[in-house]
């Protein structure tokens, strides 16, 4: 039988416990309105994750984990043209861009949070396509799921709570009036900053998480 249905039934966490006992090779399809999420296991392993209007190659994804900036994204994309992931990847290494580590780290992360949206989808249509693997050209890896249930699953009773504060992403914040309270005596990271720095009643909070690259949650 098919492995499909909604994630009001079947959450994501009950989905990758699944893939991890049955050691399932294939991909997970979950789609919500507009958007699209392709999770990829080899093995019961994640192994690649991308989003349906994700046309982002290697040097985006290096981008986005600051171990390329715009100058150097530019001039690898146009030496590179025709080339696939792993050829540019053996090109970045080889040019003494990046280490090997360098790179594999990235996508872990980048794949990592693609299956992170997921546990803050409360519905969503799902399906398991044995046959739907990576690309040939992408650079896979191996990610035990154990520690991903772990934390996905709290994720999951962090964003229960949060929606019983913050009913819709839509809404605006801006900061109460608090007499003797200064912002300069925050201790803050420079992350938090940047997010505390969008703060304003034109912004809503889903454009201030696509504003500084953060997930819903």
């Amino acid at each position: 039988m098919a492995l499909k249905g909604n994630l009001r039934d079947f959450s994501i966490t009950q989905l990758l416990n699944l893939v991890n006992v049955a050691r399932k090779t294939g991909t997970l399809v979950v789609e919500r309105s507009q958007e699209q999420v392709f999770v990829s296991f080899r093995e019961g392993k994640l192994s690649y994750a991308h989003d349906g209007t994700d046309a982002a190659g290697l040097t985006m994804v290096l981008y986005h984990a600051k171990k390329l900036n715009a100058a150097q994204v530019r001039i690898i994309n146009e030496r590179s043209r025709g080339m696939g992931d792993k050829e540019l990847g053996l090109l970045l290494i080889n040019s003494n861009y990046l280490s090997q580590q360098e790179i594999l780290t990235s996508l872990q992360t980048y794949y990592l949070n693609m299956v992170n949206r997921l546990f803050t989808w409360g519905e969503g249509l799902f399906h398991f396509d044995n046959d739907l693997l990576p690309p040939k050209d992408k650079i896979t890896v191996r990610i035990s799921l154990e520690n991903l249930i772990i934390e996905g699953t709290r994720k999951m009773r962090e964003w229960e709570q949060l929606q019983g504060e913050i009913p819709s992403l839509e809404m605006a914040l801006k900061f109460s009036q608090r007499p003797g309270v200064n912002l300069r005596n925050l201790n803050l990271s420079a992350d938090e900053w940047k997010v505390i720095s969008f703060i304003n009643p034109k912004n809503t909070i889903r454009q201030i998480a696509k504003a500084t690259n953060k997930n819903d949650l």
